[in-house]
C-alpha cells in the first residue's frame, strides 16, 4: 500500500500566489523521498497538506490520501497521529517552557496515563541522545539540540510518516552529521525536503524535482541527482558527494 497519494492537488494562497498546480505523486510505505528545488517551488505548501495544516476545499477529481484515507477536517486527529511533521524553524515548534513539557504534549492528547507519558519522554529523550534534558528550556538550547527535541516530540506520537522541512538547515557539521545518523535509524516512511542534496543523496531513494508548483521530474535519487543539465535547470546542483564518485558523470 502506498503511504501517500496525491491527486491533482492545486493550492492558492489568499494574495493570489499559486503554489501548487495539479501536483500527483504517491510515497511507498517505507520509502524515503527527497522534495527538491528551488526556493518558491511548493515544497513546504506541498508537506503542510499532508496533515491537513493547509485544509483546502479540493476539486473532485483531487484528494490527498494517507494509507488510503482521504485527508478531511472529519478525521485530522487521526491523520496527524499518523503523519509527524517537523517544521523548518524549531522554534515554530518548541512553545513550552521545558523539555519534558514539549515532548509529552503529543502523547498526553492521546490519553496516555502519566506514568506512561513519562515514560515515553524518557525513551525518546534517549533515541534522540539528549537524556537528562527534561527540566531545560528548549529556547535556550542549541540549534542542533531543539531540532533534535522537535524529532523526539514527533516521535513520540509514534507517527507512521515522518515529514520534514529542511532539517539540517542552520545545522552546524557536527550536528548535521549527528541529525542524518538518527534519521537513518528511523524506520517509518520518510518525506524530506531540503537544499542539502548531499543529504538527500545519502539518504533518499527516491526524489521528487518541484518547480514553480509541479513535479517536473521523479524518480531514482543517484540518477536524478547526476542529471547536471536537470539541476541547473531548476536552480540546483549536482551534489559534492556525487561529483566525488562520479567526477566524469
Amino acid at each position: 500500500m502506498n503511504a501517500v497519494e496525491i491527486q491533482h492537488l492545486s493550492f492558492r494562497y489568499p494574495n493570489g500566489t499559486e503554489a501548487l498546480r495539479a501536483i500527483s505523486c504517491s510515497v511507498a510505505e517505507g520509502s524515503c523521498v527527497g522534495l527538491i528545488g528551488p526556493n518558491g517551488a511548493g515544497k513546504s505548501t506541498l508537506l503542510l497538506h499532508l496533515n491537513g495544516i493547509l485544509p483546502e476545499t479540493l476539486g473532485k477529481e483531487s484528494y490527498v490520501r494517507i494509507f488510503g484515507e482521504p485527508v478531511g477536517r472529519h478525521n485530522l486527529d487521526t491523520i496527524r497521529r499518523t503523519v509527524g511533521l517537523l517544521f523548518q524553524n524549531p522554534d515554530d515548534q518548541l512553545f513550552c517552557p521545558t523539555v519534558f513539557e514539549d515532548i509529552a504534549f503529543g502523547p498526553q492528547q492521546f490519553g496516555l496515563s502519566a506514568r506512561a507519558v513519562n515514560t515515553k519522554v524518557q525513551d525518546t529523550l534517549k533515541r534522540v541522545g539528549l537524556c537528562g534534558f527534561e527540566q531545560k528550556s528548549p529556547h535556550h538550547l542549541s540549534q542542533g539540540e531543539k531540532r533534535r527535541i522537535c524529532l523526539a516530540s514527533v516521535l513520540a506520537c509514534e507517527p507512521r510518516i515522518l515529514v520534514l522541512d529542511e532539517p539540517t538547515s542552520d545545522l552546524d557539521p557536527r550536528s548535521r552529521r549527528e541529525f542524518k545518523i538518527l534519521l537513518r535509524q528511523i524506520t517509518a516512511t520518510k518525506i524530506i525536503a531540503s537544499h542539502d542534496l548531499d543529504m538527500i543523496a545519502e539518504l533518499c531513494d527516491h526524489v521528487l524535482v518541484l518547480d514553480g508548483g509541479t513535479i517536473v521530474a521523479e524518480g531514482q535519487t543517484i540518477k536524478l541527482l547526476n542529471d547536471e543539465a536537470l539541476m541547473l535547470a531548476h536552480g540546483l546542483e549536482r551534489p559534492h558527494s556525487l561529483r566525488h564518485l562520479h567526477p566524469h558523470g
